[in-house]
């Protein structure tokens, strides 16, 4: 796919086609291509009158569409008018590409990850009503993802307003894996590849945590939610977990922590001596992901569980004691259809964890099934859309609510993906860093952290090396880079002194 164009909303634009057309290569181009080349988009800006006149255009094979506008951006707000120059050719561009393909995007010219922040900010701007009248009208946002939207960040609203201007979030990574899921592009190893690193790099991170938290208090910051990632975390034995578990709670004020969470995502690795080291460590939320409940389904994605070792897995965690157990699933796997979709969330439900995480398939550049090309075409995978259908009036009934939302390039049907939860467990971790809320420290192997200055969108980040191997060699040089939380927090040390009285 070639796009030519002769402005600077380049990244705008390349989003906007890859919607359509999200398993092709595509050429950014501002010299004219030759009248032959297909399939081509042309997304055009001239300066005309008191404006700019938008030409764009489409062609794929001997299909052809275009579409011309005329639009006043001068009358607008110097602050104000590049944004509307792009939505004005963001909408023209959307329209020729919905007749061209007879395929319509039900999150319209939206392609950011974080469409609730959106919503709240015009709510709190201009009312509920207006966001979502701007979302349909404006946005081209289908009526379904905009009431979706609406009462999302009703709930994310309650869980945000908890958050105060020196909170902070732990995000700890545990990068291995025991094999790569086909549609996977974390930065996580096998066992079987990395397993010599583990024993070093698990005694660096817990070097990490310490000197992090030592930051933390001298920084006077409050921790607000503490979460174990990864890769998975349970790939680590019950004795590490034991000693991550105790480093984080003698290294860190614990006391105003709202949650802690392990991820322990394949069943093929938990058994009851990693439970009762998670539980009795103080982690009071688990996460074990089943994606789904097909054992065929499973073998194609690489998974190296059954479905019944995901009951056996969740059944445990219960008689163990742990009273918040999430369970992920992935509407649009290959082979997946609606009514195998249907069948495992039904029987989730009847398991009734307290927590449901919906995520559609993202098929990432660097998965397997995309580097194989075996990257499903978006159109083909349109049954992603029914199973969440499915999944929003099944939950709903069953007494969950949205209460976070993102969205990821390249999804399946260009959807989303949500969490679920009965009332009273929301995620505060999840809430807290898709919004942007506050300051998350990140330790360990692909951890970012991420400074946020209260009361602003103002979001600086701190990388850590990501591969194991590289953290290990590189600690001395990643921890030196942490020091720029403490230069960070006294920058704003008179900023919060006001903000805080």
């Amino acid at each position: 796919m070639t796009i030519y164009l002769n402005h600077t909303f380049h990244y705008e634009t390349e989003s906007l086609v890859r919607l359509f057309f999200p398993n092709d290569k595509i050429t950014v181009s501002r010299e004219q291509p030759d009248a032959s080349v297909r399939p081509l988009v042309t997304a055009l800006l001239f300066p005309e009158g008191d404006g700019h006149r938008i030409f764009v255009s489409a062609a794929i094979g001997d299909s052809y569409e275009e579409d011309t506008a005329v639009v006043q951006d001068n009358e607008q707000p110097p602050e104000e008018r590049e944004k509307f120059l792009e939505k004005a050719l963001a909408v023209a561009l959307y329209g020729v590409l919905v007749r061209l393909t007879g395929h319509s995007q039900p999150w319209g010219i939206l392609t950011g990850v974080r469409p609730i922040k959106l919503f709240r900010r015009l709510s709190e701007q201009y009312g509920v009503d207006y966001a979502k009248t701007y979302f349909q009208q404006e946005l081209l946002v289908s009526e379904e993802k905009t009431a979706l939207s609406a009462v999302t960040e009703r709930y994310e609203k309650k869980i945000l307003a908890l958050s105060q201007p020196r909170s902070f979030s732990l995000y700890v990574s545990i990068p291995f894996c025991p094999s790569r899921c086909s549609y996977c592009s974390f930065v996580s190893q096998t066992i079987e590849n990395a397993k010599k690193l583990m024993e070093p790099y698990f005694s660096l991170l817990c070097q990490e945590l310490a000197v992090t938290a030592q930051i933390a208090a001298a920084c006077q910051l409050r921790l607000e939610s503490v979460y174990i990632g990864g890769g998975t975390p349970t790939t680590l034995s019950a004795e590490q977990l034991k000693v991550l578990l105790e480093t984080i709670c003698r290294c860190f004020d614990m006391r105003t922590c709202r949650e802690f969470t392990v991820e322990a995502g394949r069943p093929d690795t938990i058994d009851r001596e990693k439970l009762e080291a998670i539980l009795q460590g103080g982690a009071d939320r688990i996460s074990i992901n089943p994606q789904t409940l097909n054992d065929d389904v499973l073998r194609v994605i690489g998974r190296r569980h059954t479905a019944q070792e995901t009951l056996d897995a969740f059944a445990l965690a219960r008689e163990v004691g742990f009273r918040h157990i999430n369970m992920d699933l992935i509407a649009g796997l290959p082979t997946d259809t609606p009514d195998s979709f249907r069948q495992t969330l039904d029987r989730l439900c009847e398991l009734s964890p307290e927590s449901i995480t919906v995520h559609t398939l993202a098929m990432k550049r660097s998965s397997r099934l995309t580097l194989q090309g075996e990257a499903p075409d978006t159109y083909a995978v349109s049954s992603a859309g029914a199973m969440l259908q499915y999944g929003e009036q099944k939950l709903t009934a069953e007494g969950y609510h949205p209460y976070y939302l993102y969205r990821q390039t390249r999804m399946a049907g260009n959807l989303e993906n949500v969490g679920w939860a009965k009332e009273g467990f929301d995620s505060f971790y999840n809430i807290y860093v898709m919004d942007e809320t506050h300051t998350i420290l990140g330790c360990g192997a692909g951890a970012v952290t991420k400074l946020k200055k209260p009361l602003s969108e103002s979001l600086e980040r701190i990388f850590n090396y990501k591969y194991p191997y590289e953290y290990i060699n590189g600690f001395d040089e990643m921890l030196s880079r942490k020091e720029r939380v403490k230069s960070f927090y006294d920058e704003l040390a008179e900023y919060l002194s006001q903000i805080c009285l």
